[in-house]
């Protein structure tokens, strides 16, 4: 039961909390803003990180019957190895209390503050009666929104949510949307909103907001890891899923880690 519990949190889904935290670094380092703090830093992407893992927990669990007539979803962990709902609750409600009760105690409370409002997002999106993933407002408080905040949790550890850019949280929003329109196969929509985020891309590419560096090390990666599912659109869905998952969640995860810790130290 405990493995089948651990592997509902989708741990190698760290890598967009990893990116997130690293396009933020990138500003303090390019802007020669000291890193005092870096343990904190580390320690801050691993709380988002488990936080995050609850809350895939809780959405698999609040998704179990439609999952069940997915094909693509066999292998989620509730799907093969059956866990009582009680001991679901009970073991999202120990994650998330661990991370808040350590957050309030050693962390900063804006940090504390934007998990919160991780959290309440992803209970809006997820659990009925609200269930936003279920409604045509699905597109904007996914990944859109996810992405913005994981952003914001580390660019407020290192002393000011406004060192990232505005035009990069929106950028991130609009590839989170993006990237959200292309796995539920909407092509049209993703198309558009993919002309919209080049549009911002070229903006903070020219003004300066966002120089090529940080667009090779924190945007270029996750860029290809999302070609396939741009195929996916038009070619063997299946198929190109499989392989943005190996190159988002466990290729780019490795690089993305060094490359935090190449900052910080």
């Amino acid at each position: 039961m405990i493995k089948t519990l651990i592997k509902s949190t989708r741990m190698t889904w760290a890598s967009k909390n990893a990116n997130m935290f690293l396009l933020a670094l990138t500003y303090a380092y390019f802007s020669n803003t000291p890193i005092n703090n870096p343990f904190e830093i580390l320690g801050g992407l691993v709380l988002v990180s488990v936080l995050w893992g609850a809350l895939y927990t809780l959405n698999d669990l609040t998704d179990l019957d439609l999952d069940r007539g997915d094909r693509q979803k066999q292998d989620r962990a509730f799907i093969k190895n059956k866990v009582d709902k009680e001991f679901i609750l009970l073991f999202v409600g120990i994650l998330t209390s661990a991370v808040f009760i350590i957050s309030f105690a050693a962390f900063p409370p804006a940090f504390t503050f934007i998990m919160s409002l991780m959290l309440i997002n992803q209970l809006i999106y997820t659990v009925p009666p609200i269930r936003l993933k279920e409604t045509s407002l699905a597109p904007f408080f996914s990944t859109a929104t996810n992405s913005v905040l994981r952003l914001a949790s580390c660019a407020v550890l290192l002393g000011n949510v406004f060192l990232v850019p505005i035009s990069v949280y929106l950028f991130m929003y609009l590839a989170g949307m993006g990237t959200y329109l292309m796995y539920k196969s909407h092509s049209k929509d993703a198309s558009l909103v993919a002309i919209m985020g080049g549009a911002v891309l070229l903006y903070m590419l020219y003004s300066g907001d966002m120089n090529l560096i940080q667009f090779a090390v924190a945007v270029l990666p996750s860029f290809l890891a999302a070609v396939p599912l741009y195929l996916s659109l038009f070619t063997n869905k299946e198929s190109m899923f499989h392989l943005a998952d190996i190159l988002y969640h466990q290729v780019a995860m490795v690089f993305f880690l060094l490359c935090i810790l190449v900052i910080v130290f």
